[in-house]
């Protein structure tokens, strides 16, 4: 099963928002609402993978032990960090992309 801790709920909420108000860029909420919830579906299909690839990145380590690197184009990746529990269960702690992950 995945879980969602208070700072991932809310890292949607801004991940929406976001895209809704980009200047660069600005989607309708119809398709701001779509991206948002292909990322919810990656999230969601974790609890599924055998292996769980251990974070690198000193940001990421901040929030939990493993990262999946989701490619949503040729230049924004999403970097899920998350947990996963003694029972196999996965709390996602974290949503952050490759803007604000240094090196």
């Amino acid at each position: 099963m995945v879980y969602y801790s208070t700072a991932a709920t809310s890292d949607f909420k801004q991940i929406l928002v976001g895209l809704i108000t980009w200047k660069k860029h600005q989607l309708n909420y119809e398709h701001a609402l779509s991206y948002v919830d292909d990322i919810y579906a990656v999230c969601e299909s974790l609890y599924q993978k055998t292996e769980h690839k251990k974070t690198s990145f000193e940001v990421h380590k901040k929030f939990g032990k493993y990262v999946y690197a989701y490619n949503r184009n040729k230049s924004t990746t999403w970097y899920i960090i998350y947990n996963v529990s003694a029972t196999k269960n996965i709390c996602v702690e974290k949503i952050i992309s490759n803007y604000l992950t240094v090196k």
